[in-house]
């Protein structure tokens, strides 16, 4: 009779392991050096375009503005001949400023944009071209209403889109962005200025120290933070653009991906530390280069004639340098970070 059959040792399977998802910041700085090569080169050309195209724009300004100076110059001749003081009026010159501002928002907006676009694409290439289903709804009729029209090929991958098509659409989206987040600071200033404001044989309207003077005074300040809130729950919208959706879906994504308990956090974790290192950045640079203000007033001031077109081309020159060398140092990585975010927001979660 044949004995009982043996039992078979037990083996145990140990559990699988599941991979540890790196943080965004690791992620981040994982796709920055990986693709270092390609985000130094677009770096170096879209900051040196932009930096040609605004030392143009620059002076153009200025030769628009000649009579400004040639102005201030004649009433110092004046004021130096009859032996007065002479206290230059610069406001002629802030009014010019602020007319040519907008050629350098546009200025600077392009090359976000551009940048933003060649980032957004490193982090697609870097996921291995999946395209996550959409964060509001999988119905593939939505979906196609958020790109835009454009075809997806689900499963397969995105259908590969080229930077310069998604140039415009991002540059759209700053500046619809800026439409939402900053005509309300700006009249809410400019009504309190008019109330509140010191001006030159006006009477104010309210009376200082009274309980309407010090809600209009405040005002600012709540208007401008209310603009901030509005500025980071709209941050993933060039992210969303670059990705392919259009200018207002974009900024609807980033809306509902944002003002979620997931989002909400992580975009404040990541705008605070990028916004200290711009600031960081641009203080350190332009107090380096500071040492150009006398070579910079030297070069002019003998080669125009005019002292005070050489002054404020010597203000100008740190400034310039420092947001030259900020755009360079902190664009790519926070294009990079705020494309990483927006990417691992939207992914669905996968289940089973």
């Amino acid at each position: 009779m044949p004995g009982p059959h043996p039992r078979p040792p037990s083996v145990r399977t140990p559990p699988a392991r599941t991979a540890r998802r790196p943080g965004s910041a690791a992620a981040t700085f994982g796709v920055l050096r990986r693709h270092r090569a390609v985000l130094a080169g677009a770096t170096v050309r879209v900051v040196g375009a932009a930096g040609a195209t605004g030392l143009l724009v620059t002076a153009a300004v200025f030769a628009l503005a000649w009579p400004v100076f040639t102005r201030m110059r004649n009433r110092r001749a004046w004021y130096q001949y009859v032996e007065d003081p002479y206290l230059h009026e610069s406001t002629d010159l802030v009014l010019v400023a602020l007319c040519t501002l907008p050629l350098f928002l546009l200025l600077f907006g392009i090359g976000s944009a551009a940048l933003q676009s060649v980032c957004s694409r490193v982090v697609t290439e870097e996921t291995g071209g999946e395209r996550p289903e959409a964060a509001e709804s999988g119905d593939e009729q939505e979906d196609a209403a958020l790109t835009g029209g454009l075809p997806v090929v689900t499963g397969a991958g995105p259908v590969p889109v080229r930077e310069r098509e998604r140039v415009r659409p991002v540059l759209l989206v700053y500046a619809l962005r800026g439409l939402i987040v900053w005509p309300l600071p700006i009249a809410v200033a400019v009504v309190a200025d008019s109330l509140t404001g010191y001006h030159l044989d006006t009477p104010l309207p309210l009376e200082r120290g009274s309980w309407p003077y010090l809600l209009v005074s405040a005002s600012p300040a709540v208007a401008l933070g209310i603009a901030v809130l509005l500025r980071l729950a709209l941050s993933l919208a060039p992210a969303a653009a670059a990705d392919g959706l259009g200018p207002w879906a974009a900024v609807r994504r980033s809306w509902s991906l944002t003002l979620t308990r997931t989002g909400a956090p992580r975009v404040l974790a990541l705008a605070v530390p990028l916004a200290a290192l711009v600031a960081g950045v641009l203080r350190l640079t332009v107090q380096v280069a500071l040492p150009l203000r006398p070579a910079v007033r030297g070069l002019l001031e003998p080669a125009t004639g005019n002292f005070f077109a050489a002054y404020y081309a010597s203000i100008l020159a740190p400034v310039v340098v420092g947001v030259l060398v900020t755009a360079a140092l902190v664009l790519p990585v926070a294009c990079t970070a705020f494309a990483v975010l927006h990417y691992r927001l939207r992914a669905p979660v996968r289940r089973g």
